[in-house]
């Protein structure tokens, strides 16, 4: 008999005891080989949640005033113009924050608070524009950015006008100055477009 069984135990019974023990550590195993599994080998899952507990609450900036709208050039394929608001541009190491003014065809604006990230090519919505002026937060995942497709302004704004060649601007002047500009002066030299 183990050590570790009380004598007293007949040797059923302590056999039960031994399987009833054994039955917990396996199960307890599998439930950890499966909590890994979900997690992936390396636990990016794991980490990108410990990253958005540990994300600072972003400000949200006053609501765009039409005067400080900026248009910027999207594609030749959307009927929309695109503003951003100047007052609301920020940057904060590798990432942009910025209000964007999507203007349909019929004069409605679609107004949200965003931030594009630009080593990992992710944008994330942290508000939505309210049509009484005011914001509702709505903070979404960062999310992959695509060029073209339904949300083709956020390739475009990180491509030509924050992130030349991948690379963050480093203030928020010139991200501005890139917006009246057209395009990032080093967007020309490395060629991307």
């Amino acid at each position: 008999m183990p050590p570790w069984l009380p004598i007293s135990r007949n040797a059923a019974t302590a056999r039960a005891s031994l399987r009833a023990t054994l039955a917990v550590v396996l199960a307890a195993l599998a439930l950890g080989a499966h909590a890994q599994a979900d997690l992936g080998d390396d636990g990016a899952a794991e980490r990108a949640a410990a990253a958005a507990r540990a994300e600072k609450v972003v400000t949200l900036p006053s609501f765009p005033a039409e005067n400080d709208l900026l248009e910027f050039f999207v594609s030749e394929a959307s009927d929309f113009e695109y503003f951003i608001d100047a007052k609301s541009l920020r940057v904060d190491g590798n990432v942009i924050y910025y209000t964007l003014v999507a203007r349909s065809p019929e004069g409605v604006n679609n107004v949200s608070y965003e931030a594009i990230r630009c080593g990992g090519r992710e944008y994330r919505i942290y508000a939505i524009g309210e049509t009484n002026r005011t914001w509702r937060r709505r903070t979404t995942p960062w999310r992959e950015i695509r060029g073209g497709g339904v949300h083709r302004w956020h390739d475009a704004l990180r491509k030509d006008y924050f992130c030349p060649g991948g690379a963050p601007i480093l203030s928020a002047e010139e991200g501005l100055d890139a917006i009246r500009r057209g395009r990032h002066p080093l967007v020309d030299r490395q060629g991307e477009r």
